[in-house]
């Protein structure tokens, strides 16, 4: 069977290096724009990059009133384990040397000020009777809290009620780092084919049914012929599928969000002191990615901190793409879509174009409410971050991820953003699944599914405690990822 991915980022060389293991004789080719892999979104600081647990994340616990919805955090923190299983099998079959090189332990913490206490004091109490988050800690300490992330506390008054919760066995995750070791792995081992440096022109059926997609590079024009196409493209996702014509593309539309950080390099004993990414809570009206947290962030063996979101609105679908290739994957039948979302999430809207317009000064202002006297204590600098392309499905705003495959299964794509890379082996599973079950059909390849994930059914690692520790112990000691004792 031949298959075309199109992308070469998290999602696309995770689905290949995934399908190859189970398949070896599948022939596939990945077609991507950049000239590396990993180098749009999933690049180290194109995106918040630690991996999401929903340890510290609020609004994957929405409150209304007294009650806490956990749902979305069981099933986030399920498909992590399930993330970590391919990663450490990765480590175990050596094609990936260390696993510092992509994956470091980081505390996953969530702080709020007084406002909130009784918020997060509900969350800790309902996350914690869980053996998911049986190891979270919760104070509202002003000593112990500076102990676990004393920059947010070192020049905050002592006056300031605050609470915060903590998790020991967190982690930073560079995505481009490990997205460039599995595809060197996928071309070199698994005899996957990458193209870089080329761009899908138009994408669409041959009257046999194959996919055909005409693309152009350095070397010209050139035409591949797919039996099963696969397109983990980021934004560039929704202009493909308008140009399948499938029936289905007409219900999807994209809405684009970019963001900016502040960066700064911090040395190794720093990095030491501080070693965690520490979430807050959201304004009103901010969009989900948009929480503003501090974060270590490891790279190249080099240490940073990274503070944000600053969202903007940006009507791209890529970076390194413009306004008129936007404008160009729009149709008539997305204008309705469009309006609906500015008119139903017109605080959203407001929002984006108010922190679009958001200079250095008014930046360094929220870091400084976050984590008073930072903004002076290290060299920070304004970055770019990765462009978001979130779902607008039959004219309503969607926060999440969404598998699309065709009915005939010869065509699947991933559409919207968040959680996104941290849960991308355990999408990329349901995506095979669900795009080429033959996959699945032999005994051999089943033992090779199990050899890769002990458990991927997230039912069972939501209800089987004993399960769960079990396999969460071994991969944290394979990717060096161990829980620190209370002295």
């Amino acid at each position: 069977m031949n298959v075309i991915i199109i992308g070469a980022g998290i999602m696309g060389t995770t689905f290949a290096t995934l399908a190859k293991e189970l398949a070896p004789d599948l022939d596939i080719t990945i077609l991507e724009r950049l000239e590396g892999p990993g180098a749009g979104n999933s690049w180290v600081f194109n995106n918040a990059g630690t991996g999401h647990e929903a340890n510290c994340e609020l609004n994957y616990t929405p409150v209304d009133e007294e009650v806490i919805s956990v749902e979305k955090a069981l099933k986030i923190h399920a498909q992590f384990n399930v993330a970590k299983q391919f990663w450490a099998y990765l480590v175990q079959k050596g094609a990936i040397k260390d696993p510092t090189s992509f994956i470091n332990q980081t505390k996953h913490c969530t702080i709020v000020s007084e406002p909130s206490i009784d918020e997060l004091r509900l969350r800790y109490r309902e996350m914690s009777a869980h053996h998911f988050f049986e190891q979270m800690r919760y104070s509202e300490d002003f000593d112990e809290i500076k102990s676990w992330i004393p920059f947010t506390m070192e020049e905050r008054p002592r006056s300031e009620k605050m609470a915060a919760t903590m998790i020991e066995t967190g982690t930073d995750v560079n995505f481009g780092t490990l997205t460039e070791q599995m595809a060197r792995y996928a071309v070199d081992d698994l005899g996957v084919n990458i193209k870089y440096g080329t761009h899908v022109q138009r994408v669409h059926r041959s009257p046999s049914g194959s996919w055909l997609v005409e693309t152009r590079s350095r070397e010209g024009a050139a035409r591949y012929k797919a039996d099963v196409l696969f397109v983990g493209a980021g934004g560039g996702a929704f202009p493909i599928l308008k140009k399948s014509h499938l029936p289905f593309a007409r219900r999807f539309t994209g809405f684009p969000v970019g963001g900016r950080f502040l960066h700064a390099p911090i040395t190794a004993e720093e990095a030491a002191k501080y070693r965690a990414k520490t979430y807050g809570k959201a304004k009103v009206g901010a969009p989900p990615m948009s929480v503003p947290h501090l974060d270590l962030r490891v790279s190249d063996g080099q240490y940073y901190l990274l503070f944000g979101p600053f969202a903007s609105f940006k009507p791209v679908l890529e970076r390194g793409r413009g306004f008129l290739d936007y404008l160009r994957a729009m149709r008539l039948h997305d204008i309705p879509g469009l309006l609906n979302v500015a008119i139903e999430h017109f605080p959203l809207v407001k929002y984006l174009i108010t922190e679009t317009f958001k200079g250095e000064k008014s930046m360094f202002e929220e870091l400084d409410s976050f984590a008073p006297g930072m903004s002076k204590k290290f060299d920070w600098k304004p970055v770019e971050a990765g462009q978001r392309v979130q779902i607008i499905r039959d004219g309503d705003l969607q926060m999440g991820t969404e598998i699309l495959v065709s009915s005939d299964k010869t065509y699947g794509t991933l559409l919207g953003a968040s959680p996104g890379a941290s849960v991308s082996p355990e999408v990329m599973l349901r995506c095979l699944e669900q795009l080429i079950p033959s996959v699945f059909a032999s005994n051999e390849a089943l033992q090779r599914k199990k050899d890769i994930f002990p458990e991927d059914n997230l039912d069972t690692l939501i209800k089987n405690p004993q399960c769960y520790r079990e396999i969460r112990d071994a991969v944290n000691a394979r990717l060096g990822i161990n829980r620190v004792e209370e002295t």
